[in-house]
């Protein structure tokens, strides 16, 4: 399986909210901008993400977006599905060798349990680290 821009992009969306989470809305122009994405694709991407609950828009001059759940309980897995559909590295059918299929059927596991297991909050935070971490030169 491999991630398209719809769940990446979807992905910073959902970050961006979460890092501004309880702080009032967040405008798509101004993640677009901060993350050099085109915020149409973002007005595309945001839909499902609204129909799906994740998000609540605000009307008005200083409306945008916010996250409609704290960012504790919005995995990535909850992302990626919306955005990518079902979670699947083959499709595969009844007919196929067993070996095959419990391999594949492992790894969609492993990645599920992955992607079910890193929150928002979690991605803000490793986010958050690696901006504060050290370089040193010699």
């Amino acid at each position: 399986m491999k991630i398209s821009t719809k769940g990446r992009y979807g992905l910073t969306i959902m970050m961006e909210l979460a890092a501004k989470f309880g702080e009032g809305p967040t405008s798509l122009k101004s993640i677009a901008e901060k993350n050099g994405l085109s915020e149409h694709y973002l007005e595309q991407l945001i839909a499902p993400l609204r129909n799906a609950g994740l998000v609540k828009s605000v009307r008005g001059a200083y409306g945008g977006y916010v996250l409609s759940k704290a960012p504790e309980e919005i995995s990535s897995g909850d992302v990626i599905r919306i955005l990518e559909g079902p979670i699947s590295p083959v499709d595969f059918t009844e007919e196929d060798d067993p070996a095959k299929r419990d391999l594949w059927l492992r790894i969609r596991d492993s990645i599920a349990d992955v992607l079910d297991s890193t929150t928002l909050s979690d991605l803000i935070q490793y986010k958050g680290e690696q901006k504060d971490s050290y370089m040193f030169y010699i």
